[in-house]
């Protein structure tokens, strides 16, 4: 009862625009209870956001929100954990609007080691704008503006992830409520650039990528697996057809970039220091 009572501060009773069927409503969800059993309150959390059926969960949660362009949803993040270290921040995006448009901030946030947990929800497909393909979507695959097949080789968002610098490189399947759960919890304990690639069907326009599809292949690693192995990681990143592996694939300790920063490394968030107009030189000091 306690924790039902405490999951409805983050949002309860909204109306929201998904499909019925949408995988976006188990990741929503199970957001709200990783929220609730990390004692947080909506103050203490923000997240980002950019364009997409994705990027709408933000408007469905009482927490802090920003809600961008399509892609920019990476740079925001940055700029408020420069501001305060202390809020717990995520991301929540599709592959469009993670691994197109954002591409280039994404590699370039992991190599700085952001500390945030950025949510992919992978649906193969761009969901949003009628199920073109996406930078996921599978070769060969017809869409409404491929009608004989995509041509192109898909983006392989977890070896990207491994070799850009990320320290947490998950993939869970909304189909499994309770694995999902744990590598989002495990993503939000982590400290760095933590980035979870969920796959989730898109019920209106992808007729491939199902839940039964999603099902038949992946499957769950098992203890053997030791994530901080990064050769054995990237073996497994190359299995994209059949016999998809989800859990936590790849991890690495590593300073964070506000650990990085003299200036940011302090015990008060630069929101809640004092500051006067000689201090400005010595803060840009740390900067160069």
């Amino acid at each position: 009862m306690k924790h039902s009572l405490y999951k409805r501060l983050f949002g309860d009773d909204v109306e929201i625009s998904w499909c019925p069927g949408c995988g976006d409503f188990v990741i929503l969800d199970v957001l709200k209870d990783v929220l609730v059993d990390l004692d947080l309150m909506p103050h203490d959390v923000v997240i980002g956001s950019g364009i997409g059926q994705a990027a709408k969960l933000p408007h469905y949660l009482n927490v802090n929100a920003f809600n961008g362009l399509h892609g920019r949803a990476v740079p925001p993040m940055l700029g408020v954990q420069i501001a305060n270290k202390n809020l717990k921040i995520f991301i929540s995006s599709g592959d469009g609007d993670s691994y197109g448009s954002g591409g280039n901030h994404l590699i370039h946030n992991m190599r700085r080691n952001i500390d945030v947990v950025h949510m992919v929800h992978n649906n193969m497909v761009y969901g949003l704008t009628k199920g073109q393909a996406s930078p996921t979507t599978s070769r060969n695959q017809k869409t409404t503006m491929q009608p004989n097949g995509v041509y192109l080789e898909p983006y392989n968002p977890i070896a990207m992830a491994i070799a850009s610098g990320a320290t947490f490189v998950a993939r869970a399947f909304s189909g499994n409520r309770d694995h999902l759960y744990k590598v989002l919890m495990a993503a939000a304990h982590h400290k760095g650039y933590a980035i979870v690639d969920i796959f989730q069907p898109c019920v209106s326009f992808n007729k491939v990528n199902t839940n039964k599809w999603y099902r038949d292949h992946t499957y769950v690693l098992g203890n053997e697996h030791n994530p901080y192995d990064k050769i054995q990681a990237f073996a497994l990143s190359q299995q994209t057809e059949d016999n998809i592996p989800l859990g936590i694939i790849y991890k690495e300790d590593r300073p964070t970039f506000v650990e990085s920063i003299p200036v940011l490394n302090n015990e008060h968030p630069l929101c809640k220091r004092f500051w006067s107009p000689d201090m400005a030189e010595t803060f840009l000091d740390d900067f160069r």
